[in-house]
């Protein structure tokens, strides 16, 4: 019980500076309205009622005290009683029962919520304690926690303070875990949960629901948990905070503490599903996120597959074990890790050979909900219990702060293993052949095991071979008028390859033009690869429709487009991105694999971007500090060569005409492919084009477009204009809005005129490489996103400004819209049949 040592010590010493006042309690005859507050002995904490975020419902909650720690905000809810069954109105009274239950009643005396108590009562009180402990005990006992008949500690909302565990009792089954806010206005349990998970030796998960886990910590290794760098802890800082775990035969726990009752700090999982370390700085910087899990790539569960190992420094983020090969090597050169990797040679165990083992340093040691341990046992004893058991895949050190100390055994596969480029981790040692470890056997087995095995795999692999043999016969014969196989389909097989072309019911959307060799696919099978559309598989859902994650039968991942019959987009949008994109190759443009057709269904099918679309980073207030200076620009000279190639360089000159942050997807290696054509328009000459179907996005079309209908090249160059101060600022076009700016054009162009253009930088890059860089780009994206078409460059010009830092950039007129008035009142005669939502994306939600 040694976290818990700390806490009840201090616990103590507050009980003895309670005051005579009572203004630290709720008694029998003393209750709490709605408008009053009851505040920690040491002024640290209060309790009362308050309203979240712009929800006008009514809570109770306990928030850091403003007067003691330098007017923290009462925004910074520590937690919250009745989170799932809020007041309507301001009528809540908080009563304390003689059984010292605590109960929440409204204006009609109805009860909201309830604690129960664990024994009976005998004159109570509920005290509010310096740690932000709510403890219901009676008056005369002392304050240990066998003593205690109800405490909020052992009900954690969203929020880990020092001194609340993470964990489980044996005993009684209790678990202590921490839970997301639905959202900002809504304090009730939401998606994501954060626990330490008892299963094999105990490990912290971040999850999504009760299946979906999202992030493991790695097992406790004495001093931390292995997941966790020393330059990067996600529950340590410059403050003192100190790491406790105990296991013992009546629970598992862990916690932290601070020292220094001054500091305000907490461990919070957000509503977005990141869980972080938050301290108190002061009013100007407010509270600083120290450090926040998961991050990209290697932080995110099992990213690489069962012995893969993620190191986010290498080219290619996931790579195998030394001694292990790629299960699919095409797939894994597409960037599809799911499958993992598998040893070179296989075991000898299980065949009559011999086994050794091969180490591997600075790992996080993978998931260990199929290990065992034994805190007693040295590591050579360690290794010979692994290799005396055919099951037992891999074993660690227990405790690294002394050698040789406990056993950690693996059985079967093991996931989520990530490499540390400087400190952090530890050894790993990993079954493998004698010829690959070097180590032989002395006890090897007999010859005819060995015979035996060769003659029963010889038996299995001709009967399956005849089987197979004549299942593809007979599927090739049901098949040959129904469209491709989606689930056996090779994706790396050249677009256009075969023989398969559209079938008469996609080829009638061709209106008599040149047939595209674009394969097609037959529903059942695309129905099949997204396990029928299931809610599972959904990725995200824009204006025309969602967008499902597919699995073909070679272990491929697809991204499937599913139109909307209720979407607007109708025969002709879905010629174009079919009949468009099926012409255009270039690497900053998404890749369409085929399509679908069957009845009223409509269905695209394209690669797989893992790293989701560029608004899901941008704008989110966690996620894009993981935008780093030099990938911004890498972003955004990407973009710009993409659509160089549209307007010039492609077979086809194109106008994409809805260019937007949530159509720029992001692969592997975070590059961007300009996605979503269902709105480009094949364009002839140098001029402009009318059209009295508005379609796009508010906020990046431009003004003669979305006034009087006119696209032309420079329709395309005002949307990235927008992005590009996007990106810069971190800031969403539509969104912004300060006392003297009607969105971010109107911003930029302020801070331009007045000479501070370098405040649009968002301000979580706090070192760039170059200042001069960021005013020019901040002068390209004004000059596009002038009033008047002629004046804008061409992309030709901007790839040029971007990549030529000599050349001399004009000076920029006012940008468009940078006035307090709305599109549509420019044009009182034309209105928009269509706009695309601001928030259509084939982003990725579920843990990758």
């Amino acid at each position: 019980m040694e976290g818990f040592v700390v806490p009840l010590c201090i616990l103590s010493l507050f009980s003895i500076l309670i005051t005579s006042n009572g203004v630290d309690t709720i008694t029998t005859t003393k209750s709490l309205a709605d408008g009053e507050t009851i505040v920690s002995s040491g002024g640290l904490f209060e309790l009362g009622f308050f309203s979240p975020g712009n929800s006008t419902k009514r809570y109770v909650g306990i928030w850091y005290r403003a007067l003691y720690y330098k007017e923290i905000p009462r925004t910074a809810v520590v937690w919250v009683a009745n989170r799932e069954t809020p007041l309507l109105d301001t009528s809540g009274v908080l009563k304390l029962t003689s059984r010292g239950i605590l109960v929440l009643v409204n204006g009609t005396n109805d009860t909201i919520w309830s604690t129960k108590a664990s024994r009976s009562a005998q004159d109570p009180v509920a005290q509010l304690f310096d740690l932000g402990n709510m403890v219901v005990r009676n008056t005369n006992d002392e304050v240990k926690a066998e003593n205690l008949l109800w405490q909020s500690f052992d009900y954690p909302g969203n929020t880990l303070l020092q001194g609340m565990k993470l964990g489980k009792n044996f005993l009684t089954g209790q678990e202590w875990y921490i839970s997301s806010w639905k959202s900002d206005d809504d304090p009730g349990e939401g998606a994501f949960t954060f626990v330490l998970d008892t299963r094999g030796y105990p490990q912290m998960f971040l999850r999504k629901g009760t299946a979906d886990y999202l992030y493991g910590s790695g097992p406790w290794n004495g001093l931390r948990f292995s997941g966790i760098s020393d330059s990067n802890l996600i529950f340590r800082f410059n403050y003192g905070l100190r790491l406790n775990y105990d296991h013992n035969t009546e629970e598992v726990h862990y916690t932290f503490d601070v020292p220094n009752a001054s500091v305000a700090t907490r461990t919070m999982l957000s509503s977005e599903g990141y869980v972080g370390q938050w301290t108190w700085v002061d009013q100007t910087r407010g509270w600083i996120t120290m450090a926040r899990a998961p991050e990209a790539g290697c932080d995110m569960y099992a990213s690489c597959g069962s012995y893969g190992i993620c190191n986010i420094g290498n080219t290619s983020m996931c790579g195998c074990l030394d001694k292990f090969v790629p299960v699919n090597p095409r797939e894994w050169e597409l960037g599809d890790w799911s499958n993992g990797c598998v040893r070179r040679t296989p075991l000898g165990c299980h065949e009559g050979g011999e086994d050794g083992f091969v180490k591997y340093s600075r790992v996080k040691l993978p998931d260990t909900r199929n290990s065992s341990f034994d805190i007693r046992m040295s590591l050579e004893e360690c290794w010979r219990t692994c290799l005396g058991n055919c099951t037992c895949t891999a074993y660690a050190n227990l405790d690294i702060r002394e050698e040789g100390s406990g056993c950690l055994l693996w059985f079967g596969d093991m996931i989520d293993i990530k490499e540390f480029i400087e400190g952090g981790g530890q050894d790993i040692y990993v079954r493998m052949a004698s010829s690959e470890s070097g180590y032989v056997n002395p006890t090897p087995r007999g010859r005819s095991v060995r015979w035996k095995w060769i003659i029963t795999t010889l038996a299995v692999s001709i009967t399956l071979l005849t089987t197979a043999f004549f299942y593809c016969i007979l599927r090739r014969k049901l098949q040959k008028n129904a469209g491709k196989d989606l689930l056996s389909y090779d994706l790396g097989t050249s677009i256009g390859a075969g023989n398969s072309t559209l079938t008469q019911s996609s080829k009638s959307l061709n209106s008599g033009k040149k047939e595209v060799d674009l394969p097609w696919f037959n529903f059942a099978s695309v129905s099949a690869a997204t396990d029928s559309f299931s809610d599972a598989n959904k990725l995200g859902e824009g204006g025309f429709g969602p967008v499902y994650k597919g699995k073909l039968q070679r272990g491929h991942t697809v991204a499937v487009k599913r139109l909307s019959t209720k979407s607007g987009q109708g025969l002709e949008e879905f010629q174009n991105e079919a009949m468009l994109i099926a012409k255009l190759q270039h690497k900053n443009l998404v890749r369409l694999l085929g399509c679908c057709i069957d009845r009223d269904e409509k269905i695209l099918i394209y690669e797989y971007m893992p790293n989701k679309s560029l608004d899901f980073f941008l704008f989110d207030p966690i996620k894009h500090g993981i935008l780093h200076w030099e990938l911004r620009l890498k972003i955004i000279v990407g973009i710009a060569q993409g659509i160089l190639y549209l307007h010039e360089y492609s077979r086809l000159r194109i106008i994409h005409r809805d260019l937007k942050a949530s159509n720029i997807l992001l692969d592997k290696d975070m590059n961007p492919k300009i996605s979503d054509f269902g709105m480009a328009r094949i364009f002839g000459g140098n001029g402009s084009q009318a059209t009295n179907r508005i379609v796009g996005t508010y906020g990046y079309m431009s003004p003669e477009y979305a006034s009087r209908g006119l696209f032309s090249i420079k329709s395309d160059v005002f949307s990235f204009g927008v992005l590009l101060l996007e990106i810069l600022s971190g800031k969403r076009n539509t969104s912004f809005y300060d006392s003297h700016s009607l969105n971010l054009l109107g911003y930029a162009w302020d801070l331009w005129k007045s000479g501070r253009a370098q405040d649009l930088k968002d301000p979580i890059l706090e070192d760039i490489s170059s200042t001069n860089t960021l005013l020019r780009y901040i002068n390209i994206g004004l000059l596009c996103v002038q009033e008047s078409a002629a004046d804008r460059p061409t992309m030709s010009d901007v790839v040029s400004m971007l990549s030529n830092e000599a050349s001399f950039l004009p000076s920029p007129k006012q940008p468009a819209f940078s006035f307090s008035m709305s599109v549509l009142d420019q044009s009182p005669h034309k209105h928009p049949e269509i706009c695309s939502e601001n928030d259509m994306t084939m982003s990725i939600l579920d843990a990758r």
